[in-house]
């Protein structure tokens, strides 16, 4: 008895008589087939008029034991989450977020306690669709939830059951058809050259770096604040890796970044030599150019700038553009960029936004360019 093997786990087949292989196919006796069961013991079935109706059968066997142990690893997966209470899903979800901040944390635990866990705490995981999720989004509208904190919480929520529906509870996603809410960041107000000019003098020298620090480099508050000489790692430039947290007063990781991650960003010539400047009048602690005016063992505290900041508006010697806040010099940088002709991917990352769509939506009113130039520059092109 000959037996034609198929590839290595599939199994046999063959014809249990007296014909050779080189004959089964005019010979009339059925097809059998041998293979391993899922038990691994050895198991045979006959009947298969043609070898192709043969070797279908050993394919489907295989492919239902190769998918057996994900089905039964799904299945233990919807008994013991599908039951779960939200409220304690997310907060196992939570333990795996080891990359947030502790500014971001706290914000996680400010969602879950006044918007998310009130409206789905209890609600058990497998009873999540599509219904439920739009029911929050409209619980929250309800409540007047700024359209900000509803992104937020939603983009949380989104967050988490897509952690479920990859470990498979959902066959559908809970989030299809779901329109999330739309927050659309207030133009950002960005000052003048020449505004910036007189603003960057309007308060003391420790002002006038963090000025040039956000609108030459970008660099958020916390991050200006802890401007470094060593962080000068070429003479265009400058290497960010770390913040003065606002919540803490410490020295930590960027935003969304994990420790001792970093962002190259360009370093103009004139905030060079800011930074210079600054280090020959005033010295520097570890590198570290500002330091708190009443402990120099502590980092530049928050409310130096805010409370600098105060005094310029309240002053009137120099005047503030209306609706500007302290990031306006950040902002400026974007504006500068991006009016040049800059990328808006190089720009985001430079910022340091998790993503292109931040950008773009606090930005895309300076982005040069409309559908009438863009025309008028294709066809200046196809003119040439």
């Amino acid at each position: 008895m000959a037996t034609r093997a198929l590839a290595r786990g599939m199994g046999t087949f063959f014809k249990d008589c007296e014909h050779p292989e080189s004959r089964w196919s005019k010979c009339p006796h059925p097809y059998k087939i041998r293979y391993r069961n899922a038990a691994g013991n050895q198991a045979e079935e006959s009947g298969f008029a043609t070898q192709d109706t043969a070797k279908d059968r050993l394919l489907k066997i295989y492919n239902e034991k190769k998918s057996q142990p994900q089905s039964q690893a799904r299945a233990e997966r919807i008994a013991k989450y599908g039951p779960m209470r939200f409220e304690e899903y997310a907060r196992e979800w939570k333990e795996g977020q080891r990359h947030l901040a502790a500014s971001s944390i706290r914000h996680l635990d400010s969602l879950f306690e006044h918007h998310i866990f009130p409206v789905l705490g209890s609600r058990k995981m497998a009873s999540f669709d599509h219904k439920v999720v739009d029911g929050f989004i409209r619980a929250m509208e309800r409540a007047q939830a700024g359209v900000a904190t509803q992104s937020n919480a939603f983009d949380k929520v989104r967050a988490i059951l897509l952690d479920a529906q990859r470990l498979g509870l959902y066959a559908e996603s809970p989030l299809e058809g779901v329109k999330a809410p739309q927050y659309d960041p207030a133009r950002a107000v960005i000052p003048s050259l020449n505004r910036l000019r007189a603003l960057r003098l309007g308060g003391d020298d420790a002002f006038m770096l963090l000025v040039d620090m956000m609108s030459g480099c970008g660099l958020r508050n916390g991050e200006a604040a802890a401007v470094n000489v060593n962080n000068v790692v070429a003479d265009d430039v400058y290497r960010v890796h770390e913040q003065v947290v606002h919540s803490t007063g410490k020295y930590g990781p960027l935003k969304h970044r994990k420790a001792g991650t970093y962002r190259d960003v360009p370093l103009p010539a004139r905030v060079k030599a800011t930074i210079e400047w600054y280090a020959d009048k005033y010295g520097t602690i570890d590198g570290y150019l500002l330091r708190q005016p009443t402990d120099a063992t502590k980092p530049y505290p928050h409310w130096g700038l805010s409370n600098q900041w105060k005094r310029i508006k309240e002053a009137g010697a120099v005047e503030v553009p209306e609706g500007m806040v302290i990031y306006g010099f950040r902002h400026f940088f974007a504006s500068n960029c991006l009016g040049n002709g800059i990328p808006i991917t190089d720009v985001a990352e430079w910022m340091g936004h998790r993503s292109i769509d931040v950008t773009f939506k606090i930005y895309r009113h300076l982005m040069p360019g409309s559908i009438g130039q863009a025309a008028q520059t294709i066809d200046a092109a196809l003119a040439a």
